[in-house]
């Protein structure tokens, strides 16, 4: 360093107490001795004299974590212008200087406040100068230098974990790498041993090993088994000084687990499964579990079971529960314990998931027997058929068999059926079923118009057994006949032009039926034999189930003919066939000259009368008026006869007001008092019923009569025909008994409500019809005796 100011020269000079301290000055040398710089200062004007430098230093070494009992001495700082008294000030600035590195600044001696440590900072780089305390000013540059720390071995082997998991495949091969731990040495790499690490083992031997250099951890022993032992603990040491005596050290434990694969088959803990079922069971039905144990975790444990072979494979069959690899048994089939009673199954268990390295080790599957015993129930009914289709002419009569169904008790026992239908699958009971040989028959007549299709439910139950039942659907389609006419599409408005010309179509019609022949509808139109020369309009048939309707004649005059109708029978081609009479009403009006109707107005037909249309709305309101007051006059004139019920004791006719109460029969006569219908003469003509006024008069059945007295006769005639024309008359839950026969009458009984002589079966259908004060009679009365079985 140059100046052209001073000629001092500094002086540095560093005592180091331990082997380590190695001064390193370098003479300088360059300028001159004889070079001289003369200049006049600005106060004293003298002659300045550039002298030479002493000595210059780069770095000095200062021992790390220094323990004696003084400050560690530095160095010294001194100048050829210190004159020893006093008068320059010693002054040190840089890294740690004032903290770390304390300087007197009277004698210059530099030392080390406090312990260093390399591994914090491992060199400080700091600048002295020297200042005249009088005048402030520098009598040296400033000069800098280095103090680098030297490195002991103060720090231990740190692994970048306390705890290391790691974990191999189970069955490797010796020196499989686990996994690799690294350990690192604060100590200075460059300086000696003392961050030379070596890896050894401490615990986890013979199973593992590790690299001392690289800290790699390998397998030691061959084929070693999860299933025997699945974790392993290894304590591995970090040692620096290259594992030499009074090296430091640092460990780690590394947590080892074994992981799965698939070296182990599946084996089933018992050669044979002995299970039982019901014969009643369903198809689905689990009958029980069995397990092949394998040792093995995970999807190398996964197992798929099947029947290989057995009698009955096809009656049974396997499934695999995932969540437990169980093999679950199940029915396949419907079991009849008539049948058969023993089923032996073979049943294998393989793995899903086998690993071809094992595959030496034997096959991955066992087997096993699993018998299956049936057991004996009591079953319902069972039909000859899924379902039954049968099929009815709309025609058929009441009482004719549609078909038959066939059930029988699959049981030794064979018991007896009884059959009958499902009442909520036939509310109208059309249909009805003989119980002890299920044929069916109908009722009710049928109409296919109404209902093509009925789909009844037949029950066959167990006579000695009630709780044993089952039902089958039985489909009855109803056949058509042709017993429906065809009739006009739709209401035809048609007219004809007053110019109308000879031949011209003025209207095309077509028919429709309610019945569906097999081969298609096909309709024939003809005029009526009466009007088949018909002067005004001939129909001609288009063959296509529609017919032209031709004017035969030029002009047509309203005031002559406002209307014409025309009748037209239309046929069909079923058997029978079908006809019916259809009338076309034509009305005559006023066209334009392209044939646009302008009017068909009916009023010229009245105006030669003298008869305005406001004179024929008066004279029908007047009409009206008229029939509201002859309506009104005979209303108040039948309430006028109406007297008051029951008003007095003399009337003897008896009435019944409990509907409960059966009564003793046709011989019971001591509960009424017919003594009023010994003589006809004797009874009052002007005697009125007293009772409740119905709500609803409900029309009564009469059977014929029986008898051939006619005075007798005639006088039941009439007092029926009072009853029902009477509207006050009570309801007819009340029984009126008419016992007189007359003189020698060959009748036992004239009621209209006792039964006949006869065995043969009434018809109480109607009793349906009158509504649910009713239901209870039309339930005893209306069904056949299959029903009430």
């Amino acid at each position: 360093m140059r100046t052209p100011c001073f000629s001092s020269v500094l002086l540095w000079s560093c005592i180091f107490h331990a082997v380590h301290m190695v001064p390193a000055p370098k003479r300088t040398n360059k300028h001159s001795q004889g070079e001289r710089v003369r200049g006049l200062s600005e106060h004293e004007g003298k002659a300045l004299r550039r002298t030479k430098r002493g000595w210059m230093w780069n770095q000095f070494f200062l021992l790390e974590e220094y323990t004696g009992p003084d400050t560690q001495y530095v160095g010294k700082l001194h100048t050829d212008q210190d004159k020893g008294d006093g008068n320059l000030k010693y002054i040190l600035t840089g890294d740690g200087a004032g903290s770390l590195f304390v300087i007197d600044e009277n004698t210059g001696d530099i030392h080390a406040a406090k312990r260093l440590d390399r591994e914090e900072k491992s060199l400080y780089v700091l600048r002295a100068k020297a200042i005249d305390r009088k005048t402030g000013r520098q009598v040296e540059p400033e000069s800098e230098f280095i103090i680098k720390i030297h490195d002991i071995n103060d720090n231990e082997p740190k692994f970048t974990q306390d705890v290391y998991t790691a974990s191999v495949p189970e069955m490797s091969a010796v020196g499989t790498s686990v996994l690799q731990v690294t350990a690192t040495d604060a100590d200075d790499a460059n300086y000696g041993n003392s961050a030379k690490v070596v890896y050894s083992i401490l615990q986890g031997q013979p199973y593992f090993s590790v690299d001392p250099e690289t800290g790699i951890i390998r397998t030691a022993l061959p084929e070693m088994s999860r299933e025997n032992r699945e974790q392993y603990q290894v304590v591995i040491q970090a040692k620096d000084m290259g594992g030499q005596m009074g090296g430091l050290s640092g460990t780690t434990t590394v947590n080892i687990t074994l992981t799965d694969v698939n070296d182990n088959p599946p084996r089933f803990p018992q050669s044979t499964y002995q299970f039982s079922s019901p014969e009643s069971a369903q198809p689905g039905t689990p009958l029980g579990r069995i397990k092949a144990n394998d040792p093995d975790v995970g999807e190398n444990a996964e197992t798929e079971y099947s029947i290989s072979s057995g009698d009955g494979s096809d009656v049974f069959d396997i499934v695999t529960d995932r969540k437990t690899q169980e093999g679950i048994i199940i029915v396949k089939k419907h079991l009849d314990f008539e049948s058969k009673m023993l089923y032996t199954l073979k049943v294998e268990a393989t793995n899903t998931h086998p690993d071809p390295r094992f595959l030496r080790l034997g096959p991955f599957k066992d087997t096993a027997l699993v018998k299956i015993s049936v057991e004996d129930a009591d079953e319902p009914p069972v039909f000859s058929r899924p379902w039954y289709l049968m099929e009815v002419d709309e025609d058929a009569k009441e009482g004719s068999i549609i078909g038959h169904v066939v059930a029988q008790d699959p049981d030794v026992a064979n018991n007896a059926i009884k059959y009958s239908v499902d009442r909520h699958t036939d509310l109208d009971r059309i249909f009805n079923i003989y119980s002890g040989n299920g044929s069916l028959f109908l009722s009710k007549p049928l109409d296919r118009e109404e209902t093509p299709w009925h789909n009844i439910t037949v029950i066959a139950t167990e006579i000695n057994n009630p709780k044993q039942s089952s039902q089958i659907p039985v489909f009855i389609r109803i056949l058509d006949i042709n017993d429906h006419a065809p009739e006009f599409a739709k209401y035809y408005e048609t007219f004809v032009c007053e110019n109308a010309k000879a031949g011209q179509l003025i209207q095309t019609v077509s028919a429709v039926d309610r019945d569906e022949p097999p081969r298609g509808h096909r309709f024939f139109f003809e005029l009526v034999p009466e009007f088949a020369v018909q002067p005004n309009f001939s129909i001609v048939d288009n063959k296509d189930n529609t017919a032209g309707v031709l004017t035969r004649r030029n002009g047509y005059s309203r005031s002559k003919t406002s209307t014409y109708l025309l009748p037209i029978i239309i046929f069909d081609n079923d058997y029978p066939i079908q006809s019916s009479t259809g009338t076309l009403t034509i009305r005559v009006c006023a066209c334009d000259s392209h044939g646009n109707m302008q009017s068909c107005n009916a009023e010229a037909l009245f105006l030669p009368a003298g008869l305005s249309t406001g004179a024929l709305v008066a004279i029908l309101l007047c009409i009206i008026i008229l029939l509201v007051l002859v309506v009104l006059f005979t209303a108040l004139k039948k309430q006028r006869k109406k007297e008051p019920l029951i008003i007095s004791k003399d009337d003897v006719r008896d009435n019944i007001v409990t509907y409960n109460d059966e009564g003793g029969g046709e011989e019971d006569t001591q509960a009424f008092d017919i003594g009023t219908l010994r003589n006809p003469e004797a009874r009052e003509e002007s005697k009125l019923r007293r009772d409740v006024i119905p709500e609803t008069i409900f029309q009564i059945r009469r059977t014929a009569p029986l008898w051939e007295n006619i005075d007798v006769q005639d006088f039941i005639h009439r007092r029926l025909k009072e009853n029902d024309s009477d509207p006050a008359a009570p309801p007819y839950d009340s029984l009126a008994t008419y016992a007189y026969e007359g003189n020698d009458s060959i009748a036992n009984s004239l009621s209209s409500l006792e039964s006949l002589t006869t065995e043969a079966n009434q018809d109480y259908d109607y009793l349906s019809d009158w509504g649910p004060r009713f239901k209870k009679l039309a339930d005893m009365y209306g069904g056949e005796d299959s029903d009430r079985d």
